[in-house]
């Protein structure tokens, strides 16, 4: 279990967001601390989606309150953002830039400097196996090399916490599996709160705390090993399909 300090790297506070008569997300209320790793789990039209462009300031809830090292999202969205890191579930890569290029791109975004950039793009690829490939396009990329430049990219900035939405959706199970060594390591070196949106049960196991929607709400916010206890199963997967009804 990841080591907790007092302040929340992210904090939800009954979140709400509606789309005419559907509550999408439906009061959420849930902390993340520094190092800690929570899968955030749910079938399709949990609601997941949802609940990651509020926290990435795509759209505002209707009620309640985000904040990310305690800069509100509403109310100070550049401080908090900037604490932000994100992989989307859908690729968002310039196929016809080289990996640099789409890196010092988005550094540029960020304020980040050439001279600055160019070191921690350096650093980031040599950290995730891809430094020969820094002057490939990215379309000459596999699928799993391509998120590794995502969350290279996602990690330039140095942020406190980062949101992977369906992160290993297209990719294949080895590639899958590297991903979420990776995140897991990194996590414990650079001390940032990882929340892992996904529909798959065998991305749980190795969470410090998993977290099930269903219909926008929050059914279990527990660790994977008294998810199975408290449902009474003998699996992830058995414990969250009791928990949702899902067949």
């Amino acid at each position: 279990m990841a080591t907790q300090d007092h302040t929340p790297t992210l904090l939800l506070d009954n979140v709400v967001k509606t789309y005419g008569s559907i509550r999408a997300v439906d009061g959420v209320s849930f902390a993340a601390f520094a190092a800690e790793f929570i899968v955030l789990l749910g079938p399709n039209g949990a609601g997941k989606t949802t609940l990651f462009q509020l926290l990435s300031g795509l759209f505002v809830p209707d009620s309640g309150c985000i904040e990310i090292m305690g800069q509100n999202m509403v109310r100070n969205p550049v401080p908090a953002l900037a604490k932000l890191g994100i992989v989307f579930q859908q690729p968002t890569l310039d196929l016809e830039l080289t990996v640099t290029g789409n890196l010092l791109f988005h550094a540029g975004l960020h304020g980040i400097s050439h001279a600055v950039a160019k070191p921690r793009i350096d650093k980031e690829l040599a950290r995730l196996g891809l430094a020969e490939r820094a002057h490939d396009k990215t379309s000459q990329l596999s699928g799993g090399n391509r998120r590794r430049v995502e969350l290279a990219r996602a990690l330039l900035h140095d942020p406190r916490m980062l949101l992977m939405d369906e992160p290993t959706v297209g990719l294949d199970p080895a590639s899958r599996r590297d991903l979420l060594k990776l995140i897991l390591s990194l996590r414990t070196e650079r001390s940032v709160a990882v929340l892992w949106a996904t529909h798959l049960c065998d991305e749980v196991s190795d969470a410090d705390r998993v977290i099930v929607l269903h219909h926008g709400k929050v059914l279990a916010d527990t660790t994977p090993a008294k998810l199975i206890a408290d449902s009474g199963t003998a699996t992830i997967e058995q414990g969250f399909l009791a928990m949702t009804g899902s067949q």
